[in-house]
């Protein structure tokens, strides 16, 4: 037999781990650093690299225009991520450094720094310590197509660039009023952000360089710069307005350095999907089924199927049926292992509804190894609920299914026979949706990763949000 072609039973453990451990981005890391530094003995650069751990911090790129605010952008990331920010003029100014001395020289000289010595000033402080271990965000550079491709030839490679955009008017206008604080290098204006205390307001200085003439020419050649610089980046880049309230411009920045990018590892989905009874479950469940090829596991349909089969499980659990009696959870747990240890559940992943309905269930259910790797709630108003669940009628003769508001009976004559579930009664809908809203806070808690919708929307706009939490990166916590 051909070992390739075999039918393999492949361990639950086995990609729990490796999702769980980040087994192949972490391969695809160290492959990466192996091409670009090509070292002579492979074995102990990847230890070293393994010992770093700094594959997450933040490696991000800032660039605009002249006035666009990029500088204090930076520096509130920098305070919020707790990393190293680094400026053409901090890197200039950098004490014990060869490299930066003769960058001063040339500066006085001809107001420049070349490129190739700049991205070598780069490459040198991305060296040291801090910012091997804390990461770093890089304001305004690189500045031009070549020092993009000093940078990349060096792996010098940012996971986030944010680009900011804003009218030359309105950039022009923010130029001319701008102040800066000699001691703390903090960047004010004379309209939109000055500094209430009078200390600070008097010893701030305006820069140079910042008439309506010198700023339309450096305009001018951004301009012309940036259009080489951007499609190195397209796969990393944000571009964010700047002509909105700076503390807008941030948030939307943060949360763009905050979000981890589609990873490429194999990855098999284990959802489950919480939510009260007409929060459309189903639906949904039966959608991603359909797109991803994912085993749709119906927790009541299971036990249902389960009877069906005639087995001893099944007419143990038939008797609780006849008895209308819940079906106690020891039994529950070996039906549910029994489908989801299916080569068809290990293969191509699952989604399950129905199960856990609370927390004891969904320790037993970690417990056997079957822990989700997404977990969705849907939450819907009561009112809507209401309305979704106890308009529905059912005909008795023909078996059609009927909804006196957004289907409702095509004649008088099939209206007077249609027939109420008494599961869809007013007071069983409001008992079912409290009871599932009591467990749920302690749910939430148990699955810190998951993911609140609002349910109560177009069932396909809740199926594309389903969809953005399944194929991305669940997004990183920050404090």
């Amino acid at each position: 037999m051909d070992a390739t072609s075999a039918p393999h039973r492949i361990p639950a453990e086995m990609p729990q781990y490796g999702e769980a451990n980040n087994i192949f981005d972490l391969m695809q890391s160290m492959l990466e650093q192996l091409l670009i530094h090509q070292p002579e003995d492979p074995i102990p650069f990847m230890i070293e690299h393994l010992h770093r751990d700094n594959d997450h911090v933040p490696k991000i790129i800032i660039l605009g225009p002249p006035a666009s605010g990029k500088t204090t952008i930076a520096m509130w990331l920098c305070k919020h991520l707790n990393t190293n920010l680094l400026t053409k003029g901090s890197l200039i100014r950098k004490e014990s450094s060869s490299l930066a001395t003769e960058a001063q020289k040339l500066y006085q000289r001809f107001k420049k720094v070349p490129d190739m010595l700049l991205i070598q000033l780069v490459q040198e402080r991305l060296s040291e310590v801090d910012c091997v271990r804390k990461g770093w965000i890089l304001d305004g550079i690189p500045e031009t197509r070549e020092q993009v491709l000093m940078m990349q030839t060096l792996g010098l490679a940012p996971k986030h660039v944010i680009i900011l955009n804003a009218p030359d008017s309105v950039l022009i206008e923010r130029n001319l009023g701008k102040r800066i604080d000699p001691v703390t290098r903090e960047i004010y204006h004379t309209t939109f952000d000055w500094p209430q205390e009078s200390e600070v307001q008097n010893r701030l200085v305006q820069p140079e360089g910042i008439s309506e003439m010198e700023t339309a020419q450096k305009l001018l050649e951004y301009h012309r710069s940036i259009i080489r610089v951007l499609p190195a980046y397209s796969k990393v880049l944000k571009a964010i307005s700047a002509d909105q309230p700076c503390v807008d411009v941030f948030y939307q920045a943060l949360t763009h350095v905050q979000t981890s990018h589609r990873s490429n590892a194999p990855f098999t989905p284990r959802v489950v999907l919480f939510g009260p009874m007409g929060s459309g479950k189903r639906l949904q469940a039966a959608l991603l089924a359909q797109k991803y090829g994912l085993v749709h596991v119906c927790f009541g349909q299971l036990l249902k199927e389960t009877v069906q089969g005639q087995s001893r499980l099944g007419e143990l659990i038939q008797s609780f049926f006849e008895k209308e009696m819940p079906v106690p959870d020891n039994i529950v747990m070996k039906v549910l292992k029994q489908r989801l240890s299916q080569p068809d559940c290990l293969q191509r992943g699952w989604v399950l509804h129905g199960f856990p309905r609370d927390l004891d269930q969904a320790q037993m259910l970690a417990s056997m190894g079957y822990s989700p790797n997404r977990v969705f709630f849907l939450n819907v108003p009561l009112d809507s609920i209401l309305e979704r669940l106890t308009l529905r009628r059912v005909d008795p003769v023909t078996g059609e299914r009927y909804h006196l508001m957004y289907k409702p009976p095509p004649t008088l004559e099939i209206q007077a026979r249609l027939l109420q579930n008494p599961k869809d009664s007013e007071e069983w809908v409001k008992l079912k949706t409290d009871l599932f809203y009591r467990n749920s806070v302690e749910l939430e808690q148990f699955y810190k990763q998951a993911i609140t919708l609002n349910g109560d929307q177009d069932p396909y706009t809740v199926f594309e949000y389903l969809e953005s939490g399944i194929i991305n990166p669940l997004p990183k916590k920050v404090l």
